[in-house]
Parts: C-alpha cells; sequence; structure tokens
C-alpha cells in the first residue's frame, strides 16, 4: 500500500464549502426532461431557508477548460458537444425521427441536443474540479456541489442525461495533484458505470457503487463479479441491490462492505456521488429508500472520510426525479452534512419554501418536515448463514436477498483487498 501521509498544504480556512454557480441551471435537457434544473434551485432555497447557508463559504466555480475535460473525453467528443449546442437543434431532431444513429449519443432520446450544452456541460465539471482543489489546497476538509454528479458519460459517448464526467475529471486531476489513494462512493440507484470503466485498471482509485440490480435497471451493468481489471483487479466494488430495498435493508448492505473495503483501501480522500433516485418515489428506479435512509447513507460516508481520510470528503449530485418533494430536502441534507451542521430530520420545511413551490406546483402535495419517517436503523450481517432461509414475513426473505448480494459481492472482491469474505468482523 502506498504511503497515506496528507499530501495537502495547511492553512484550512474553513470545514466545509458548498460550491454553487446559478450557472448549473442551464443544464436542462428539454422542457420536459426528467432531468430539471429546478431541483437545483429549490434545494438551494430551501438550504437558505432553513439557515443553513448563512455565514458558510460559498465557491463560484468557473467552467472547465478543454484540456481538463481531456483528462477524461476525446477531442473529438467535445468538439461534437461544442459542435451540437451550436447546431440546428431542429435538423438534429428530424434526423433522429428518420431513424438516424446519434453520433457520440448526442440527440437521443435520453441525452437531446440543447443550445450551449458544452458551456452548460463544462461548468458542472468545473464546479467538482473547484471542489477538488478547495480540499487539495487545503482549505476546508469537505466540499459539495450538487451541480455534479454526472457518472454515465463515457469517453467519447453522453450517456444516461451526462455530458462530461466530473467526478472522473477531478480524480484524474487529484491523481496529478498530490494523491494516489482515492475512493470513489457512489450511492445513485443507477451503477456508476462512467466512473468505473475510466479507471478499471488503475489501482490507485477504489469505486464502489452500490446500486439497483442491474438485470432490473439501465445501464445493466455493476455485477458483483465486476471487480476490475489488471492493476486495477480488486478496487472495483459493486453491490446490486433488489428493487423494493428498504432504508434498513439498503443500509446492511453497505455496512457489510463499503467501511471493509475503504479501511483496506486506506484512501487519502472520499468522493461520494450522492444520487437520490433510490428514493420510493422516484419515477425512474424502483427502490423504496426514504429522505432519512439517504441522510443516513450520507452521514455515513463522510464518517468514512473522518475515519480514514482525515475527513477529506468531496460530495457531489447525481440522479433523482423527484424534484419537488424528494431531491430539495435529501440534497438539503447532503449540504448540511457537508458543512457540519446536521439537520434534525423532524425539522420543519420553512412556510416560506412551500409557499414559494405551492405556486410553481399547486397541485403537489409538499411535505412538512425535512423526514419521511423511515427507519434506519438495520441488523448487522452476521456473515453467510446468518439470515434463516426459510420464514415467511416480509423483511425475512428480504434479509436472505440482499445477503445473497452481500456475500457475493464479498466473495468477488474482499480477497482481492486482503479481507475475509465470510468474516464478518472485517
Amino acid at each position: 500500500m502506498a504511503d497515506t501521509s496528507s499530501p495537502v498544504t495547511p492553512g484550512r480556512r474553513s470545514d466545509g464549502v458548498v460550491v454553487w454557480s446559478p450557472d448549473y441551471l442551464n443544464y436542462r435537457w428539454s422542457a420536459d426532461h426528467p432531468m430539471n434544473p429546478t431541483r437545483l434551485d429549490l434545494t438551494m432555497s430551501l438550504a437558505r431557508g432553513l439557515g443553513l447557508i448563512e455565514g458558510a463559504e460559498i465557491v463560484r466555480p468557473e467552467a472547465a477548460s478543454d484540456a481538463e475535460l481531456l483528462r477524461i473525453h476525446t477531442p473529438g467528443y467535445i468538439a461534437a458537444v461544442k459542435a451540437a449546442g451550436e447546431g440546428p437543434v431542429q435538423g438534429l431532431a428530424d434526423a433522429r425521427a428518420e431513424g438516424d444513429a446519434a453520433p457520440h449519443g448526442l440527440g437521443s432520446e435520453d441525452n437531446p441536443i440543447f443550445p450551449r450544452m458544452h458551456e452548460a456541460s463544462a461548468i458542472l465539471a468545473g464546479g467538482t474540479l473547484a471542489a477538488a482543489r478547495e480540499v487539495a489546497a487545503g482549505r476546508t476538509r469537505r466540499a459539495v456541489s450538487i451541480g455534479g454528479g454526472m457518472h454515465h458519460a463515457m469517453a467519447d459517448w453522453a450517456s444516461g442525461f451526462c455530458v462530461y464526467n466530473d467526478a472522473a475529471i477531478a480524480i484524474s486531476w487529484l491523481l496529478d495533484n498530490g494523491f494516489d489513494r482515492i475512493a470513489y462512493i457512489d450511492v445513485d440507484a443507477h451503477h456508476g458505470d462512467g466512473v468505473q470503466h475510466a479507471f478499471l485498471g488503475d489501482p490507485r482509485v477504489l469505486t464502489v457503487s452500490i446500486h439497483q440490480h442491474p438485470a432490473t435497471l439501465w445501464p445493466n451493468t455493476g455485477w458483483s463479479s465486476e471487480v476490475g481489471s489488471g492493476a486495477g483487479e480488486g478496487t472495483a466494488i459493486n453491490v446490486p441491490v433488489l428493487p423494493g430495498t428498504v432504508d434498513s435493508v439498503w443500509q446492511r448492505a453497505f455496512h457489510a462492505i463499503v467501511p471493509a473495503a475503504v479501511a483496506a483501501f486506506r484512501p487519502q480522500i472520499v468522493i461520494s456521488q450522492c444520487g437520490v433516485d433510490s428514493h420510493r418515489e422516484d419515477p425512474l428506479a424502483d427502490l423504496s429508500l426514504t429522505v432519512d435512509g439517504q441522510r443516513a447513507a450520507f452521514r455515513a460516508m463522510r464518517e468514512l472520510a473522518d475515519r480514514y481520510a482525515d475527513g477529506r470528503w468531496i460530495a457531489v449530485g447525481g440522479g433523482g426525479y423527484g424534484l419537488v418533494r424528494v431531491v430539495p430536502r435529501a440534497w438539503t441534507h447532503l449540504i448540511a452534512t457537508a458543512l457540519d451542521r446536521d439537520l434534525d430530520p423532524g425539522a420543519a420545511v420553512p412556510e416560506s419554501w412551500r409557499e414559494r413551490v405551492a405556486a410553481m406546483a399547486p397541485a403537489v402535495d409538499l411535505p412538512t418536515t425535512m423526514s419521511d419517517g423511515g427507519v434506519v436503523d438495520y441488523q448487522p450481517w452476521d456473515g453467510p448463514g446468518g439470515t434463516p432461509e426459510t420464514g415467511v414475513a416480509a423483511m425475512d426473505r428480504a434479509l436472505v436477498r440482499v445477503d445473497a448480494a452481500i456475500i457475493a459481492t464479498r466473495r468477488a472482491t474482499f480477497p482481492l483487498l486482503g479481507l475475509d469474505p465470510e468474516d464478518p468482523r472485517d
């Protein structure tokens, strides 16, 4: 293992910063696309309404340069994104209607062309880079950018609503700026395929993704058997959970695998993709977490950074399509977690925020508190065979199923990390 001494310089001015630009709101695919930047605006207004932002440091990022994007993306792809955003949108739409292939994934149903899409995408990448720079320079321990998390973008392909892979770009930058042990943890309902692919053979980057089972959800990758390749074998960890997984079962899976893997890897920094499409109300996935379960996941990842990476933690957004009832509350909890200003789940949603949203979405039943009343306590995994194979209770069946995923992932990856897959103490 590499030396894990701190690669950062002294002079920290805060324990947490929020990276934010109103330009994030320009990342709008179409009027009816499920990834609507309204979710970002409502998150920031809710965080402000609860007083979270008051006195906090806000870092306004610049757009990522072409040189920075080239860390992950090909010159031809970047040129295609620029040309698409400057060209005749209707002509591309007509070509798609006639069955023409979408070049580089641009102009597909998931990734329609929109004006100035390069500029809108580059600012999201610039936000995650700004977060990385703040932490790498030692100016803060934690940084959160809810505009980031575009984890599906490939080197030369737009995918899954993602144009530029901001997390992968930031990881590449960190690798060139003093870090050689980076843990990336992805809790989006969809597999973090783009980041895994970018570092599949790189032993300096641990990618962990806990997501809905690939047999049941796009991108249909992220099987337990995907463990990395070459020198990176053992540094890709995938935990697929079944549709309907609730908070307590999800937490059991997370804690049976992620802490031990992170402890064995000994990262210098933790990067978390915090997509919240795992919520039970999300229209694009089938998991059953609550805002309370998502808050618990954020806190668990912060704790891992505190325990193993001297508190260095970068948190970015990702998926999440419950634009009004879910995303603003979940990511407000994320901002609170990053700033170490944890909110009581029972805290009331400010009436001023509710009034504003009611004017925008009068038909939506707005939440009154920052909680869904979710149960986040979980039974720790106690080894193979620890869960009864018989029983009629729904929770018993859920535990049997998640335990099958747990042991499959542990057996695939733990020996490669020097851990015992059968021992619950590892």
